[in-house]
């Protein structure tokens, strides 16, 4: 996906009374350590105190802890993994499901979700993407600036969050 048109990452107005919730995989310990911190530089950007972090398995589990989260009462989700490309089709399964999954998690229950699913053919694009110092994006924070602004864009229509 080209960056060209991406809007400006900043800090998000008006996020700070939300509830977040942040999910992340275990696998590719770098990797996920990046996309952690880019999510904690954006909530701490953005002034959100009410934090909770969980840890799965992996990116194949997002979707179920999601679903969990977003009937708890959280404001905002931002899930974060990320599967690199191997010699079988388990790639193409595991981000399907993934991608699908979190998808009808937002749709069902009207809380964002923040997709922050890295889908990599290789660990050098994994960490081009991290937020890591020699990376050239950070997708951690990119998916938690977006959770974020459509908690607030949506928060006018919340069901008596």
């Amino acid at each position: 996906m080209s960056h060209d048109g991406a809007p400006e990452l900043a800090a998000v107005e008006g996020a700070a009374n939300l509830r977040v919730a942040v999910i992340a995989s275990q696998w590719h310990p770098t990797v996920m350590g990046g996309l952690l911190d880019g999510s904690r530089r954006a909530l701490r950007d953005s002034k959100v105190a009410d934090v909770t972090e969980l840890r799965v398995p992996g990116t194949f589990e997002l979707p179920v802890a999601a679903a969990r989260l977003a009937q708890a009462g959280f404001d905002a989700i931002v899930a974060l993994g990320v599967v690199i490309r191997g010699d079988t089709p388990h790639f193409e399964y595991v981000c399907q499901a993934a991608t699908t999954g979190l998808t009808l998690v937002a749709q069902r229950t009207g809380v964002p979700v923040g997709f922050g699913v890295l889908t990599c053919d290789d660990e050098k694009q994994a960490l081009a993407r991290a937020g890591l110092p020699d990376s050239t994006e950070d997708k951690g924070y990119e998916a938690t600036v977006a959770a974020l602004a459509t908690a607030v864009t949506l928060s006018p229509y919340a069901r008596g969050r």
